[in-house]
Parts: structure tokens; C-alpha cells; sequence
């Protein structure tokens, strides 16, 4: 399906325009970052209270979220268990104010239901969430350092490889950026979505990348610039259709998925966009520069 046709857009004679407007978000998304001291990180790596509270009837999850929200908590996460009627709480919270955050949240529970008995709490300590913290970062650079190594080895130049991380790179601090700018938690969910972004981020660069070198060997003659004009515009159906049709999956996520998927889906939401954004106005601009500056040092 070919929603373009013969299109001549000159995505390179754009790209210190697209530069300009990424080194801005990025600069946005720094200050925030350092305004607010870091990111907001989630229960899973700050550490905090784990209470699991036993109901007398089937839990509506949906409701006992709403009066949690309602009661003044906030920075929860909620798991159920249908069949035992339990629920674990998670909230954040320094070990000192342990008794107090307990306090808090049987007094939201008292506004859902009279009828629950207490199973068990306890202090999940910041160690654990350091641990998660550093497997995490050390998950997404092992990522990182595969796709350079696989990119090299298929496009037999680490150009192409370096100049899709950077890409990479770009769409992962700008998601993270607009999270710190909502000031919504990073959570493992959302590490999750990270990831998920990664992969499809770098394979709709690797598309658009394996077209501009079938063209290279295929229309030397011509400037390096109209051939990746050409390549881009050659694959422009292709990303626009991806991107939407993926774009609607994750809409449909976002607004009927639940609390539970709302962060992941935002998540995926923004990057797709920002990672359309990158593979056809950031990797491939990269490239461009690269080889230009190559061939003039050879001379």
C-alpha cells in the first residue's frame, strides 16, 4: 500500500531545522530534570510500603483505585488476587514513616469497604530498588551496544550502527524527558515500554537505512544528498503506514487499557512519534553529515 507516490521532499535540506528542534526538546527536557531534582521513579526502585489487605467480597479494582485517588494517595500501585479477594498496596515512603503511610492507606480503605482484615506489611528498602535500578540501565545499554555491533555487522560500517543509537538515544531522553515534564513515575512498566520503543525504533531507522544503500550501489552517480532524499521518500508509505496503524493500537491501549496500561501506552504513545521523527529527520541526517565529512577528508 502506497500512501506517497513519487514524492521529492529534501529531508536533508531540513535537517538544522530538525536539529535545532531536538537539541530544544532536549535542552527542555534536561532542565526539567534538573529543576526537579531527577526523575520521579516509582515504588520499584525508591522503595516503600507493602500492604496486603484481605476483603470479604470480590474487589472491583477500578472503584478501590478511585477512592484511593479521592482519599488523597497518590504514587500507588495496586495488585489483586480475585480468587483469595486480596489486594497488595504498594506506596511509596521512607522506612521512618512506615507507620504513618500504614495509617493513610487503611484510612482510604475504610471509605471502599468496613469489611477487610489486614494479611501483612512490610518495608521494601531503596537496596532493591538500587538493584533494579542498576539492571535496568545496564539492560538498556546491553541494548544499546547490540544493535551497533548487529547494524555493523549488516551494513559492514559502523556508521550506519552509531547513527542509529544516536537516533536511539535521542527518542529514549526525550520520552523519558516528557515523563519528567508531566512528572509521571518511571516505573519497571514503563522501563518495559522503553525497550519495546527501542526495538521498534531502531528497526523502522534500519528500513529506511537499508534503502539508502541499495541506492548508493545502485545510483552512484548522484549527489549523496538526493539519494537519501530518494531512499527516504522511496520508504515514506511504509513508515507513515507503520506508524499509524501502530499509533491506533496504542491509542485504543491509552484510553481503554486500564490505569494499569495508561503509563505504558503514554509511553509508547509519544515514542513512536518522536522515533518516526528520528528515522527520517535525525538517523538519516547523521548519515548524510558522516559520509559527507569522510569523502572530504579523503580528498
Amino acid at each position: 500500500m502506497r500512501l506517497f507516490s513519487n514524492t521529492k521532499f529534501d529531508f536533508i535540506g531540513l535537517r538544522y531545522i530538525c536539529f535545532s528542534i531536538s537539541v530544544f526538546l532536549a535542552i527542555i527536557c534536561i532542565l526539567s530534570i534538573v529543576l526537579k531534582g531527577g526523575l520521579n521513579l516509582g515504588i520499584d526502585f525508591t522503595g516503600g510500603l507493602i500492604a496486603q489487605i484481605k476483603f470479604e467480597k470480590p474487589v472491583v479494582m477500578s472503584n478501590l483505585r478511585q477512592t484511593l485517588t479521592d482519599s488523597g494517595l497518590d504514587s500507588f500501585q495496586l495488585q489483586d488476587f480475585p480468587r483469595h479477594n486480596s489486594v497488595i498496596i504498594n506506596m511509596k515512603g521512607k522506612s521512618t514513616e512506615q507507620e504513618k503511610v500504614s495509617k493513610d492507606i487503611m484510612n482510604a480503605v475504610s471509605g471502599y469497604s468496613t469489611e477487610f482484615s489486614i494479611e501483612r506489611t512490610e518495608y521494601v528498602g531503596p537496596r532493591v530498588g538500587e538493584f533494579l535500578v542498576k539492571k535496568a540501565l545496564l539492560a538498556i545499554l546491553l541494548s544499546f551496544a547490540g544493535i551497533v555491533i548487529y547494524v555493523a555487522i549488516r551494513f559492514k560500517s559502523t556508521v550506519w550502527g552509531v547513527s542509529g543509537v544516536i537516533a536511539l538515544v535521542h527518542d529514549i531522553f526525550i520520552t523519558v524527558g516528557v515523563f519528567s515534564l508531566l512528572n509521571k513515575e518511571i516505573t519497571l512498566t514503563v522501563i518495559a515500554a522503553i525497550l519495546t520503543l527501542a526495538g521498534y525504533s531502531i528497526n523502522d531507522t534500519i528500513v529506511v537505512f537499508d534503502r539508502i544503500r541499495e541506492n548508493l550501489s545502485l545510483i552512484r552517480r548522484e549527489e549523496l544528498g538526493k539519494i537519501i532524499n530518494a531512499s527516504i521518500n522511496q520508504t515514506l508509505s511504509r513508515t507513515v503506514v507503520t506508524g499509524v496503524s501502530t499509533l491506533l493500537v496504542v491509542i485504543i491501549l491509552f484510553f481503554f487499557g486500564g490505569e494499569v496500561l495508561h503509563d505504558f501506552s503514554f509511553a509508547l504513545l509519544f515514542g513512536i512519534i518522536i522515533g518516526t521523527f528520528s528515522s527520517v529527520f535525525i538517523a538519516s541526517p547523521i548519515v548524510y553529515e558522516w559520509l559527507t565529512y569522510r569523502s572530504k577528508k579523503k580528498r
